[in-house]
């Protein structure tokens, strides 16, 4: 049970007025150093909490401490807050960037310790309560697949399951609604069926597009890895904040990088390609990788226009839901960046599909009807 708060300082004083507010809810541990820390947190890993931490000390300071928890893999499952009257905002800064969780200003004041302790603390229990589940299913995964091994002919249905089962894990988080990523497949497969039938250079087939819609679903896997503070933060987000959530696309690919000898070849590559590039614009304004034109695969070029138009129609921390009509109007005139000529066509035709299927799935919030 993590019950212990660690406090690092060099100063008796200034540990003895970290321990006056908090002894009489958590257990107390002081450590003189970084160096001190560190034998502590290895003999008590699973009984702290969280750390207040000094910057300036001798022997080993504040920074040393955290890159070394940092090189140890050892942060992450408690918070770490930097307690400093330290007036430079790059040596605060070197702080956040090994791993420092937040920042309080000596001398320190009662009520703001308590109050950042205990928002900190419930975020973590929260991220670890869901990495519990991630380790779960995780496991319930590669069981599942040590199976698929001995049942060849129903690979691609245990493939679908498998992906929906990482889905589901996705929507815990999704700020965009329970529904978002089953949305999100209804759309893709919508339009995925007009593409081929309107533009055969695709090479798309009913198999195929069943396919992509299915590793759809996946397309935003990567937010389990953003922090929650940020992820979860109600208004506008700053430039470094974009950034940050920016970053998804990458360690969602990553992940399927991770899980990818589980899948057959088909499911992989669409996840990958989605994943990877569904932000992604055609005019090369997207990212991560500033892909434009036909170099983006059509399956992201799918689910990114898919994902706009399901992001529109929901309520979120960051805004309320659009009209469809709205909605689709603001795609047609680029509000939501720029798609292909003959995606936006497609896009056209496919509205009274789409819009019924909006209505559909609006009225069904506990199970979206997927299109056959």
């Amino acid at each position: 049970m993590r019950n212990k708060i660690l406090i690092v300082d060099d100063s008796k004083f200034n540990r003895q007025v970290l321990i006056d507010i908090l002894q009489d809810t958590y257990g107390v541990i002081e450590a003189a150093n970084g160096a001190e820390a560190l034998k502590i947190v290895e003999t008590q890993m699973n009984e702290i909490a969280g750390i207040f931490l000094d910057i300036n000390m001798p022997e080993m300071d504040g920074i040393e401490f955290l890159k070394v928890m940092t090189g140890k893999n050892w942060l992450g499952a408690f918070p770490v807050l930097v307690v400093t009257s330290e007036q430079s905002v790059e040596q605060v800064a070197e702080c956040f960037e090994y791993g420092a969780a937040d920042y309080i200003r000596k001398p320190v004041n009662t009520d703001f310790v308590q109050q950042r302790l205990n928002k900190l603390l419930a975020l973590y229990e929260q991220k670890n309560e869901f990495k519990e589940r991630l380790d779960k299913q995780t496991q319930t995964m590669r069981s599942q697949y040590r199976l698929l091994q001995q049942q060849a002919a129903q690979l691609k249905k245990n493939n679908e399951n498998i992906i929906n089962m990482l889905g589901t894990v996705v929507e815990y988080r999704n700020l965009e609604g329970r529904m978002h990523t089953a949305r999100v497949k209804g759309f893709t497969k919508i339009l995925g069926t007009y593409m081929m039938k309107n533009y055969p250079e695709y090479e798309l087939t009913e198999e195929k597009i069943n396919a992509i819609a299915a590793a759809s679903v996946l397309h935003d896997v990567g937010k389990v890895m953003l922090s929650d503070e940020v992820l979860l933060k109600p208004g506008k987000l700053t430039e470094e904040e974009f950034e940050y959530v920016k970053s998804h696309s990458i360690k969602g690919y990553d992940i399927v990088c991770d899980i990818a000898d589980m899948l057959d070849g088909e499911y992989v590559q669409y996840c990958k390609e989605i994943v990877r590039w569904h932000h992604e614009k055609y005019d090369g304004s997207g990212y991560p990788d500033g892909l434009k034109k036909e170099e983006i695969p059509i399956s992201a070029q799918l689910v990114s226009i898919a994902d706009c138009l399901e992001s529109l129609l929901s309520e979120s921390v960051y805004k309320g839901a659009i009209p469809f009509e709205e909605a689709f109007n603001m795609i047609l005139q680029g509000e939501c960046g720029m798609f292909s000529f003959k995606l936006l066509e497609c896009f056209r035709k496919a509205k009274a599909d789409l819009e019924n299927y909006a209505q559909q799935a609006e009225k069904n919030t506990t199970k979206a009807s997927i299109p056959k």
